[in-house]
């Protein structure tokens, strides 16, 4: 075992204790008493109910986490890399496609292994606390349209990366920085339109009173609404949420069929107003920035260790290519990817916060987005007190407790003024 072996090992490792840490610290926070601000929002029945959903997940997530390890490191030391790449290479069909096979083959078995923890997750867990709308048929048509997309969008992708990798020199990484930026542009474009209807129907918003009311808070603050889409989440899943997505004329503003259903007009305009805010503080611009930003930073780290025969050395393996390459460096790199993704999701909580302040101070109506906010807690069986730390590795949000604190505050002061 040489040196990157060692450090790919105590990363891995280093990870799964944290995670495992920081769950237990989050099963610990758990209270019978209901904090003050949920009282008359959940009834003892329901808030034991949420508990319970944490801590069944919690520890499914551990048996989870604990299965991919074990197999990982059987395949890992058992020589699978080595063995899979032998037959591969077997195939003679060329650097590029023999690569598109390798990572292929590789997340078949990836996707069959986990399978079982889907069908559970979705089928069990979510059917015994109520959830669950996904049929049979569903489940089946969606996986097989993932891996359909995966083929279609991502195998073409896949393959420039391997090519520029293979014949372009040093200028490589540049290339493949420039190609899945301009991917990542086009398919903000694309997904609204042609991805997203492939798994859920989207209908515009009927006319009536909660449409005139969104149209005219979007004049209100001369925003561009041209529809509000209603997506039919009840299709899968009891939840509720609302998202903004796409650029241009594709951008959408969506709406669970959910979410309409259990909360009042006023609280529905001041989720739009969120979701309009993270568009008018050009939130989700500068997220792809960063995303495309870090995308470079990880081309050119490849570009420097994608042939270093100690990467290699580290999975047994003889022969060096470029897409066993690609597999081996994503395990390095790992750790650089945690720290970007602790600062993303810190930058995320923030924006979220920007986003209530903006939802607050154009309706000038706090009290329905804290409404809005309880509804969606009590309904999802949401977690009211986690843990700092979990929040710090995990929440792309604030804690709800916390942005209500926030929003109420922001209220206060408008009312003063």
């Amino acid at each position: 075992m040489n040196f990157i072996a060692i450090i790919i090992l105590a990363v891995i490792f280093a990870e799964f204790i944290l995670n495992f840490i920081s769950d237990l610290l989050n099963l610990r926070m758990l209270r019978n008493e209901l904090p003050d601000d949920f009282r008359g929002w959940y009834d003892a029945d329901r808030y034991r109910k949420s508990q319970e959903y944490l801590k069944v997940n919690t520890r499914f997530g551990w048996v989870v986490s604990a299965f991919d390890l074990i197999v990982f490191l059987i395949f890992w030391f058992s020589k699978g890399f080595p063995f899979l790449d032998r037959w591969v290479y077997g195939l003679n069909q060329g650097p590029v496609i023999d690569g598109i096979i390798f990572i292929g083959a590789l997340v078949i078995v990836k996707t069959v292994i986990s399978l079982p923890f889907s069908i559970y997750s979705t089928f069990v867990i979510e059917e015994r606390f109520g959830f669950n709308k996904t049929t049979w048929p569903t489940f089946i048509k969606d996986l097989i349209k993932g891996l359909i997309l995966i083929i279609l969008l991502g195998g073409p992708i896949l393959a420039a990366v391997l090519a520029f990798f293979e014949y372009a020199g040093p200028g490589a990484w540049l290339y493949c920085w420039i190609a899945v930026a301009l991917y990542m542009l086009a398919a903000q474009y694309i997904a609204p339109t042609w991805i997203m209807p492939l798994f859920n129907k989207f209908t515009i918003l009927e006319d009536g009173k909660l449409k005139e009311a969104l149209f005219s808070y979007a004049r209100s603050i001369d925003f561009p609404l041209k529809n509000v889409f209603v997506m039919d989440g009840s299709r899968r899943s009891s939840k509720s949420n609302a998202f903004f997505t796409g650029f241009g004329k594709n951008k959408r503003i969506v709406l669970f069929d959910t979410l309409i259903k259990r909360h009042t007009v006023s609280e529905l305009v001041a989720v739009l107003a969120h979701e309009m805010g993270h568009y008018k503080k050009k939130h989700i611009m500068k997220s792809l920035v960063l995303g495309i930003i870090q995308i470079g930073l990880m081309f050119f780290l490849l570009s420097l260790f994608i042939s270093y025969q100690g990467l290699f050395d580290a999975f047994f393996m003889d022969k060096k290519s470029i897409y066993a390459g690609l597999i081996f460096f994503s395990l390095l790199y790992s750790p650089v990817e945690l720290f970007i993704g602790l600062f993303l999701q810190i930058r995320s909580r923030k924006n979220e916060y920007e986003a209530d302040r903006f939802s607050v101070e154009t309706t000038k109506d706090s009290y329905s987005m804290v409404s809005a906010l309880k509804k969606l807690s009590v309904h999802n069986l949401s977690n009211l007190l986690p843990h700092p730390m979990y929040v710090f590795l995990n929440y792309s949000h604030p804690p709800v407790l916390k942005r209500i604190e926030v929003i109420e505050n922001i209220g206060h002061v408008e009312t003063q003024q």
